[in-house]
């Protein structure tokens, strides 16, 4: 079968371009769902890496929470760099952490502009209560792949149940 450059995941990204200063939720993925994101010595260095891209000014992350199999961002746009670019960057500067899990990135990744009429308290709250609807850990210890940059946790975090979802966010 012919490749037909009109169609499939490439063709989507054909015309797409980056604004700075727009809000992105991403989705960063493993190949094939392994898990292991989630170890300790793995989920610091990512975390890491996005706040380092963001003292790069490339952008600067929201909220982010790290799962077994990918990580969810939602992050501000900086001037610099495209979107892909940075995507690139912070997959190549975790490429070999992955490989001594076994674990590579899967191609591409996610993204979802945000408008700026939309309401970003669901976003906040669906990379907050992601590993808990996943069931890793019950609602009342506090997931440690999870990150809030300071000026959002002191809206967001008076909403939680001291740092753990209010139990009826899980029903």
């Amino acid at each position: 079968m012919a490749h037909d450059p009109k169609r499939g995941h490439s063709a989507l990204r054909r015309g797409r371009w980056s604004t700075p200063g727009a809000e992105y939720f991403l989705t960063v993925c493993t190949d094939d769902q392994p898990c292991g994101l989630g170890a300790r010595e793995v989920t610091a260095p990512l975390t890491e890496g996005a706040l380092r891209l963001e003292s790069e000014g490339a952008w600067h992350v929201r909220t982010m929470s790290v799962m077994p199999d990918h990580l969810h961002f939602l992050v501000v746009l900086g001037e610099t760099l495209p979107l892909s670019e940075v995507v690139r960057r912070f997959k190549g500067r975790h490429a070999s952490l992955l490989q001594s899990q076994r674990l590579r990135w899967e191609r591409g990744c996610f993204d979802h502009r945000l408008r700026d009429d939309e309401d970003r308290l669901p976003v906040f709250l669906y990379i907050f209560l992601n590993p808990y609807r996943a069931n890793l850990l019950p609602h009342s210890e506090r997931w440690p792949g999870y990150y809030c940059c300071p000026e959002d946790w002191r809206w967001f975090g008076p909403l939680t149940d001291h740092d753990c979802p209010m139990p009826e966010w899980l029903l």
